[in-house]
């Protein structure tokens, strides 16, 4: 039941943001960065380890996962204005991620910062 709970509620968040999205444009990227997710995922491993030095761990590791996926949201519209289809600009934006990621992991490495 508390799997249903979790996976419904994620759910009605999404739909909510795709339908507010669809009439403002800016409203549903307001709600979507709001961290309701994240907040979510946190209650819900507090919930079920109680584990703090766990929980500090996921958002201290969530800031730094954050930063490489920003720059595709400035990609993507650019790429879109550009004229480039949205299928293609979509797949670009998130190979930038990926490798943005990549970089995150190495450059945390070299530095010390523990993500796991």
């Amino acid at each position: 039941m508390y799997f249903l709970i979790k996976t419904l509620l994620s759910a009605v968040i999404i739909t909510v943001v795709s339908e507010v999205a669809k009439r403002s444009p800016s409203l549903g990227a307001l709600i979507v960065s709001l961290p309701l997710i994240s907040i979510l995922a946190i209650i819900w491993l507090w919930r079920d380890t109680g584990d703090v030095e766990r929980v500090a761990a996921h958002a201290h590791a969530t800031f730094w996962y954050v930063l490489p996926s920003l720059p595709m949201f400035l990609a993507l519209p650019a790429m879109l204005r550009a004229g480039v289809g949205f299928w293609p600009s979509l797949g670009l934006a998130c190979v930038l991620t990926v490798l943005l990621y990549g970089a995150m992991v190495w450059l945390t490495e070299k530095f010390g910062i523990q993500l796991t």
